[in-house]
Order: structure tokens, then sequence, then C-alpha cells
């Protein structure tokens, strides 16, 4: 018979940030010294480190209360002091099987549940999880030490054993006081009269159950985070809203053209519709470069996910195939940036190439650089190790690369044609701004219509990302990701149309600014998410948790500012477009058109 040997993972808390490896606890030790199995980058960066145990199975061999080993402490030692806070803290084993996780399954009043992880132990004044009577004591630390476990396996086809394959395991943790399984549960004891005992033991049972296939065996999980109806509630909101929006948008170009095209059909002013350059043009063409780069990292992601090419049961692979394809698109950040750079007139490519590849992903750098250093601080197992430090360093070559090569291919393409012609003397603004149209209120206003089409999925986000739980909804976050951009870009453009109501030429900072505010409302409402939903206590998990959501902060303004962006980008340059155009061929009927024709007249001659 074949043997199943058990995995360890770090332990991870709903209650704190900071995760631990298995061998920072004084549990049963594998035979041999193990060595964390890593089997990509992202396992190490996202602080996994899985390890052989002691626990080792026969398939189909049951065992009942088999000894794995025994602990003894003759005085509270500051191993047992760490595993007292730990149980305090809600810490939680991860166990895996056969490249499954061993969960922990419960039923509540409408749903089934199956947890990733079981608690190390209980503590009554942190009553976290429905559990029997005996352990109702107050003041004691329970510490869960045996486990009944149930391995269920298809039997194979064909009658052969050969084929068999395991398809669930599950297990729930139990404490007892004595070696043959049985008595009160185990209580860690305030004062030591005697030695203090921990039996580690464990039950396991194989199960036939031939319904079940290798191909769906995550199903069970997978179908306990389910929240269609919410998704489907979220996404209907933000198509009204998007919809709603696009009208809008529609009607206020309409409404401006018709109270604005009458008082310039008589005398067209070339002014009126020409480019002004923007002021700091490289640090926009650097944004908007490195922008491109993150949209195109993020639905080229979404998409894979939701085709079921990247797994959604393996957040590791996720984490690296993001800075794999992060990397490798530097090279359409550099050419984006090289190409709008070049549009301004812009000259100094080589200024250009380094802050594209150095300044967001340096930012970024020294925030995970800060996090690592509060990681070691606290001897967490998420500290990065040397080998790591070494592969981001190649990674970061690779995007300067990359980035330096997109950039001189597009310094050498053909630079993109205005319109019109781009004056560089400032003129003055002819409308009369109200307090609608100044950039504060409108960039402050502009954020909240795109926030509020995604503000559902972020909290299933977050609360996969922070709770440590699985995130299969990768269908649904693409689809709000469209609808994102669907509603940065016409929010841009209608924000931006009152400007070229007043002939206001100061768009371009403003355009990306309206949607990026966007971040500021995510980063507000992680605030409300840190002090509501995740309960999360100390100093460090504070820090660490803020660290990583300004990054996300980041990610998100370049993303929405760069939709927007574009979008007025395109928008302006059709209007231009369309106003030369029209007022050519105004210019060459006004000497086949009597002179006392009105401007409206001229204008449904026109069209």
């Amino acid at each position: 018979m074949s043997s199943i040997p058990v995995y360890v993972n770090r332990l991870v808390s709903s209650e704190s940030i900071i995760p631990y490896e298995y061998t920072a606890f004084d549990f049963c030790e594998a035979a041999s010294p193990s060595i964390a199995l890593y089997k990509d980058l992202g396992q190490v960066l996202f602080g996994e480190r899985i390890r052989s145990s002691s626990y080792l199975f026969t398939f189909k061999e049951n065992e009942t209360c088999k000894k794995v080993c025994e602990k003894k402490y003759d005085n509270e030692t500051n191993a047992l002091n760490f595993l007292k806070q730990s149980i305090l803290h809600a810490y939680e084993n991860r166990w895996i099987v056969d490249d499954m996780p061993m969960t922990r399954c419960f039923e509540t009043s409408t749903e089934s549940i199956c947890s990733l992880g079981f608690p190390i132990g209980y503590f009554e004044e942190k009553n976290v999880f429905e559990i029997s009577d005996e352990y109702s004591s107050r003041n004691n630390y329970f510490i869960f030490n045996h486990v009944d476990i149930k391995i269920y396996y298809h039997p194979g086809y064909n009658g052969s054993s050969k084929g068999s394959h395991l398809v669930r395991a599950v297990l729930e943790p139990k404490s007892f006081s004595e070696t043959n399984c049985q008595g009160a549960p185990l209580a860690i004891p305030n004062n030591f009269n005697q030695p203090f005992i921990i039996d580690y033991t464990y039950t396991v049972q194989f199960i036939k159950k031939d319904d079940i296939e290798w191909a769906s065996r995550w199903d069970y999980i997978l179908h306990s985070t389910h929240n269609t109806n919410i998704l489907w509630f979220s996404i209907m909101n933000s198509l009204i809203v998007m919809l709603f929006i696009s009208v809008l948008v529609i009607v206020i170009t309409v409404r401006i053209y018709k109270s604005n095209q009458m008082k310039y059909d008589d005398e067209y002013d070339d002014d009126v519709h020409d480019f002004h350059l923007p002021s700091k043009p490289m640090l926009l063409s650097v944004f908007t470069g490195v922008g491109t780069q993150v949209i195109a990292t993020t639905f080229l992601t979404l998409l894979l996910a939701s085709l079921g090419f990247i797994s959604p049961t393996n957040r590791s692979e996720i984490g690296t195939f993001v800075l794999y394809c992060f990397v490798m698109s530097g090279s359409l950040a550099g050419y984006c940036s090289a190409r709008l750079y070049k549009m301004f007139g812009g000259e100094k490519l080589k200024s250009n190439a380094a802050m594209t590849s150095l300044l967001i992903p340096g930012i970024i750098f020294l925030i995970v650089l800060t996090m690592d250093i509060i990681w070691r601080l606290e001897r967490s197992s998420a500290a990065l190790p040397c080998s790591a430090y070494i592969a981001i360093s190649a990674l970061y070559c690779g995007l300067m690369f990359f980035t330096c090569f997109g950039t001189a291919f597009g310094y050498k393409t053909k630079p993109i044609q205005l319109p019109v012609t781009t004056n560089l003397v400032p003129r003055n603004i002819v409308g009369r701004s109200t307090c609608c149209t100044k950039p504060l209120p409108c960039i402050v206003v502009g954020g909240i219509l795109p926030f509020s089409s995604i503000f559902i999925q972020l909290y299933f986000i977050l609360n996969s990302i922070w709770n440590n739980q699985l995130y299969n909804n990768f269908g649904f976050t693409f689809l709000a990701a469209v609808v994102l951009v669907i509603l940065c870009g016409g929010i841009a453009i209608m924000m931006c149309c009152f400007q070229l109501a007043l002939r206001d030429y100061h768009w371009w900072w403003r355009s990306f600014l309206t949607p990026g505010f966007t971040a500021v409302y995510f980063f507000i409402y992680a605030i409300h998410f840190y002090f509501t939903k995740l309960g999360v206590e100390g100093f460090a998990s504070g820090m660490l948790y803020f660290g990583y959501t300004l990054i996300m902060t980041i990610m998100i303004f370049l993303f929405t500012g760069t939709v927007g962006f574009n979008a007025s980008f395109w928008y302006f340059s059709s209007i231009s477009s369309f106003n030369k155009q029209k007022s050519h061929i105004l210019q060459r009927q006004s000497h086949k058109q009597p002179h006392d024709q009105t401007g409206k007249q001229l204008l449904l001659n026109a069209l």
C-alpha cells in the first residue's frame, strides 16, 4: 500500500496579519529535518512555507488514536507561552494532503462552510466558533492535541485500485487529557505542580466515494465561498450606473454644442480649439505608461483566471503570474510613455525611460522593503529570504530591460498626430468658472460613481486576502473591471466637457485625477474595512495592512487615471478634428451663401 504524507503550511489568524511557520511552534517534528518546499516565487513572497510533517498515513489503512509524539513541560517555558498567545489570537493550522487542503467543515443555520484550516486551541473569552460545553471553563487555554480525519477516495475504474485517488480530506480537532483519546479537554495549567504532558494523536478513516471525480474535488470548498446573488446584484447595479453615465455624457455633449456652436460659427477662432501642453509632461507620460502596464496585467490575469487557465485554488500561482506579466508588460509601459512624451515635444529619452522603470516600481519596492523589516522584527514566516531578494532583483532587471526596449521602440515610432496645432502660449479662459467646474470639486465628485460600481467586489477581495480565504469569482471581477473602465472613461469625459464649455485647456491632468480619485475612496473604504470587518490587533499588523493597502491604492490610481486620460484624449481629439472640418466647410460655403445667413443656417447646410 502507498503511503500518504501530510504537509504543513504556515499558521495564520483572523486576528493578526502576521503568519508563523509550523516550526515556530513546539509541535511534533518530522523524523528528518524538513526543508520548505517551494513551487513558485509567489509562495516565497506570500510567506507560504510548506514542510513535511510527522503525520504519515497508509492508503486504506484506518488508524484509531495513534500517537504521534509527546511533549513534556516542567515549567512555563517560552514555547508554552507562545502557544498560549497563539491560541488567544486564534491561530490556525493549515495541513495539506495530496496537494489538497485538509478542511474543517461545519453547518450554520443557512449553509455549509468549509474552512481551509483548524484552530490549534480554544480560549473561552475568545469564542470564535461553536464548541461543546466541556470547554466552558473560564481563563483556561485548551490545546487541540487530537484530530479525527476522514479521507475520501475514488476507487478508480474497472475495480482497479491502481487508479484510486483522494478526492476530499476533512478533519475535526479535539482535545483529550488522557492518552487513550478520552477524558476531559486538555487545559494548559496556570501552576505547574507536576510535569505537563501533551500527547498528540490522530484517528484516520478512509471512505470510498465514487461520485466525486478528480477534476471536481475542490468544488465543495469553492461552493462554500459562493456569494452569487450578491455579486449579480453588484454587476446589475454597475451596469445601471454605466448606462446612466453614458446617456449623461451624450446629453451634456449635445447641449454644450447647441449652446456654443452658434457663438463660434460666424467667427471661428483657431485658438479656441487648439491643444496646450500640460504641466509636468514627463510625469504625466510616466503615470500613463505604467497605468497601461497595470491595465494590461489586470485584464490578462482576470481573463485567464476566468477561463480556468489559472487555478483559483492556488493563490501563489496567481501572484507569480501577476509578477511575470507585470515585468513583461514593462515594454508596453515604455512604449506608451515614450510616444506620449514625444507628442508633448520631450527630448529627454533616457530620463523618460529611467522614470518609467524606476519611479512606481521603486516606490513599491521601498514599501515592500519596509514591510519585510516589520516581518523580520515579528519573526514571521512572511519575511523574505535572501533568495527572494535575488529573484526580485532579477525581475527588476528584466522590468528595466523591457521598459527600455519599449521606450526605444516608441520613440522611433511615428509620433501621434494631433488634429490641430499645439499652442505654446497660455491664453485667458473666456468662460466663467463656477464651483461645479473648479478642479478640486470635480476631482472629488468624479471618483464616487466608479468606486460605487466596485465596492461590493472589493469587500470579497479584501476579505479573501486578509482572512486567508479562497477567491474564485474572477468572472464577476472581470465584468466589474470592464464596467469600471467604461465608467472612468465616461466620468472623465463628462467632467472635461464642462471645461470644453468654458474653453478651458487645463484638461490633461484633470482627466487623469478625476477618475483616479477612485483610489482615495478605496483607501477610505480599506480603513473602514480594517476597523469594522477584520478585528486585527497589534501595531505591527496595522502597519502591514496599511502598507500593502497603499500598494493597492497606487495600482488603482494608475488604472483608473490612465483610463480617464485616454478616454478624454480620444474624445477631445475627435471633437477638435470635427470642429476643424466643420470650420473648413463653413469657410468654403461662406463664399457661396448670402452674408445675412445666420450661423445656425450655415451649420444646417454644412451637415
